[in-house]
């Protein structure tokens, strides 16, 4: 089967009324970290998705505009590291521009294979990066899960109409 998307513009519904309609929409919360050679890059982001079991895939959107996307074009692996609902502050830094992310109070470590991850986190998985689908004004990444842990006694940190919120 072949999809095809028509290259001529669509019209759809107002920019600004598309974001309020997924503001409704909850989301866990997850911080995505990276370095191809120049130092660790890191965002917050709301679109992680489960692909694939077998392999394992998932995936998440980067805005072309954003200060990590030079980064995550290049780089050949990436960290999605899943936020705790007592880390609103964390969540709060990598969604802040203009800053370095990684600066204290930050605290991380690089993986054996020299990937950033941070410190305290319910859980993380490690990448190596797919594919990269363009998609309007964001980037589709798609990875492959090659290693993970996690701390299943600890509640995600949601975020839900412009709050982050714990279960």
């Amino acid at each position: 089967m072949t999809v095809t998307v028509s290259s001529q513009l669509a019209t759809g519904i107002a920019p600004e009324r598309f974001k309020n309609l997924f503001r409704r929409y909850p989301a866990g919360v997850v911080v995505v970290t990276a370095d191809a050679g120049q130092g660790p890059v890191g965002f917050t982001a709301t679109s992680l998705t489960s692909l694939s079991l077998s392999p394992p895939l998932v995936s998440f959107g980067i805005a072309l505009g954003g200060s990590s996307w030079p980064t995550i074009e290049r780089a050949s692996s990436a960290v999605v590291n899943f936020i705790g609902a007592e880390q609103e502050p964390l969540a709060r830094t990598f969604a802040t521009s203009g800053i370095d992310r990684f600066a204290a109070p930050t605290a991380w470590h690089r993986l054996p294979d020299g990937e950033p991850v941070l410190d305290g986190v319910a859980g993380w998985l490690r990448l190596s990066v797919q594919q990269i689908v363009p998609a309007g004004d964001h980037r589709i990444v798609v990875g492959r899960v090659e290693d993970a842990a996690y701390d299943d006694s600890r509640r995600p940190l949601l975020f839900h109409d412009g709050h982050y919120l714990a279960l």
